[in-house]
């Protein structure tokens, strides 16, 4: 009888128990292996790339969509963040907060644009800031995007219009609206990543980047 009942509590406590293996399973920092680089090379590593591949690591985390479903994302950063990052998503996934999509943006070519309109969230993709010389702290990987489209780049021109990126954003833009995915000051993610030190695109004074975090 008591074999019976230790059985019986074992398959009731097994899910939970995978569930949790799972978990911290996938929350990882390794260094950027060959296979990996080799995803990398020419997209998100260009070939004049001024970061050593041995400040990068490769990140595995857990985070669930608006749906509730739980997914595997993928991240490099520089490994001044790793940990910062880590403790993030994990906190960020034990809440249930939405986050849509976490891709290396190697699988849209490196092309911020198509990873943005999708609603990827990413790290490391060695380029400048759009319209400049200067290196973005994305260069770096000391910076990260998170739900893209859903909070765009807004930056007024002098000709009186608006610059958003990505250009599927422009709903998004009006900040006094509810919506799914949407970043505000105050709310978790915000406050786990101010508490690590980094600092909010949606504060800065002269444009926005509600998206964007960097240290």
């Amino acid at each position: 009888m008591c074999m019976k009942r230790f059985l019986l509590l074992t398959l009731l406590c097994l899910p939970s128990v995978l569930a949790m293996s799972q978990a911290t399973a996938s929350f990882t920092i390794d260094t950027i292996s060959n296979e990996l680089f080799s995803r990398m090379w020419g997209k998100s590593f260009k070939t004049d790339c001024t970061v050593p591949r041995s400040d990068l690591r490769y990140l595995r985390v857990l985070h669930v969509d608006a749906r509730g479903k739980t997914h595997e994302g993928e991240i490099v950063c520089n490994k001044r963040i790793a940990d910062d990052l880590i403790d993030i998503f994990r906190q960020l996934y034990e809440a249930r907060y939405p986050i849509e999509r976490i891709r290396l943006v190697d699988d849209y070519g490196a092309d911020d644009e198509l990873s943005m309109r999708d609603n990827n969230t990413s790290c490391f993709n060695f380029r400048t800031v759009p319209g400049t010389t200067k290196l973005s702290k994305h260069a770096q990987g000391l910076a990260i995007d998170i739900n893209t489209r859903y909070n765009p780049y807004v930056r007024p021109r002098k000709n009186g219009t608006t610059e958003v990126m990505p250009a599927n954003a422009k709903a998004f833009t009006n900040r006094s609206r509810k919506f799914t995915y949407k970043i505000e000051k105050g709310d978790l993610l915000y406050r786990l990543f101010l508490q690590h030190g980094f600092t909010w695109g949606g504060s800065w004074r002269n444009s926005k980047d509600y998206q964007h975090f960097q240290k």
